[in-house]
């Protein structure tokens, strides 16, 4: 039982440092941004999040109906 612990706790210890390995080992380390937003290919389509245009149209007709 305790062995079978420690091997869980020491593959799940490697797991992390595999998947971090581009964020503790280099110097400006930072999360992959997976936005929408942050997609260069979406921005020249013109594609954005949904709650980016869900802001904009209701921003647009309150303009609307206040003028």
């Amino acid at each position: 039982m305790l062995q079978t612990l420690i091997v869980i706790v020491f593959l799940v210890l490697i797991s992390v440092l595999l998947l971090g390995i581009r964020i503790f080992f280099t110097k400006d380390g930072q999360f992959p941004n997976t936005h929408i937003g942050g997609n260069v290919h979406l921005k020249k389509k013109g594609i954005k999040c949904a709650t980016s245009q869900d802001k904009e149209i209701h921003l647009k007709s309150a303009s609307k109906e206040y003028c």
